[in-house]
């Protein structure tokens, strides 16, 4: 294994959660190739940094096929697993979490087919719990949670730790990094919208509230949009889920919105203390790409790309899935080359 990283020189565009995490595997696969990470935003700069990070998949979430998808949920539910066994877990920022999810108008809406594989404990609620929080339907469920203020920090380390670079860079195209390195990965997130040119790339504005309630230990969903996530040192409450919205404000009628449904759920949140509010944009596409490509310029340079972007609301919980993919196509790629040779 050692040899065939030796001497491969590897980019990385991206330093979120998706960039980072396929660094660090990178590093794993190719020991001894050279790993620079290259963004023009790092840390709490991020929209990971954001994110609830609970690993609870909607629906919606899908890839080039179902079988792609529910791998990648398996592997990344593996990867945080083996970090609680490992007893990390609060230095990456990884713990359980078990809560609710309720409903009283969408029966279906509290069952999740894609997650119930995977969990150890899921069930529905017994009725003492429907009757004692006040709804006609829900589930139970023990699951994780990734904390990106401590996770980034955790991959970071764990990158440099090995020799990776980070450098602080903003592309205007792939092609800038054409005569400098063998392999890209882009894991540039909604910058791939004018990075590649990949107009599926949408925007999905959420706003969440961080507040300081550390007596809230489980988790809660109401209906599809209403949540509270206690990660280690705040509790998520979100939150709104706008498509194809350019808005990075704090709006002060999503503010109202959030608190007041919040609210409703566990009432104690009333006392919390206000943190801070938080928009971000999730890097939206209708199948998350993991994909290998050789790109030729205008200019007559080409360049051997793997794509791996566009997880939407569920880049923390999937990094780790689709990174893996994506590292295996590096792999295949890098291989490849070397057969011509």
């Amino acid at each position: 294994m050692s040899q065939r990283g030796a001497g491969v020189r590897v980019a990385v565009v991206g330093a979120g959660v998706v960039g980072l995490t396929t660094a660090t595997l990178l590093q794993e696969a190719l020991p001894g190739a050279s790993v620079t990470v290259l963004a023009d935003k790092f840390g709490q700069e991020t929209t990971s940094d954001g994110a609830a990070g609970i690993f609870r998949p909607g629906l919606q979430f899908r890839g080039d096929n179902e079988a792609d998808a529910r791998r990648w949920l398996a592997d990344s539910y593996g990867y945080y697993k083996r970090i609680l066994e490992s007893g990390i877990g609060a230095e990456a920022g990884v713990k359980n979490l078990s809560g609710y999810h309720f409903s009283n108008k969408y029966p279906k809406i509290v069952w999740n087919a894609l997650l119930k594989p995977l969990l150890e404990e899921y069930r529905e609620c017994t009725e003492d719990e429907l009757r004692f929080h006040g709804y006609k339907y829900g589930t139970f469920m023990t699951t994780m949670l990734t904390e990106c203020r401590k996770f980034l920090p955790y991959l970071t380390r764990k990158f440099t730790a090995r020799g990776g670079r980070m450098e602080r860079r903003h592309l205007d195209s792939l092609e800038e990094l054409a005569d400098h390195y063998d392999i890209v990965c882009n894991c540039s997130g909604f910058g791939a919208k004018e990075l590649c040119q990949d107009l599926t790339v949408t925007p999905i504005r959420g706003q969440v509230f961080k507040v300081k309630a550390p007596w809230v230990k489980n988790f809660y969903y109401e209906d599809y949009d209403a949540y509270i996530l206690p990660g280690f040192d705040a509790v998520t409450l979100g939150g709104t889920r706008e498509f194809d919205c350019y808005d990075a404000e704090v709006n002060k009628y999503d503010s109202q919105r959030i608190w007041e449904r919040c609210v409703a759920v566990v009432p104690s949140l009333k006392n919390a203390e206000v943190l801070r509010e938080w928009v971000g944009w999730r890097p939206y596409r209708p199948f998350v790409r993991v994909q290998k490509e050789t790109i030729t310029f205008p200019s007559g340079k080409t360049l051997k790309v793997v794509h791996n972007y566009g997880h939407g609301g569920y880049g923390v919980m999937t990094a780790p899935g689709t990174s893996m993919h994506a590292v295996q196509l590096v792999q295949e790629t890098l291989r490849g080359h070397r057969a011509k040779l």
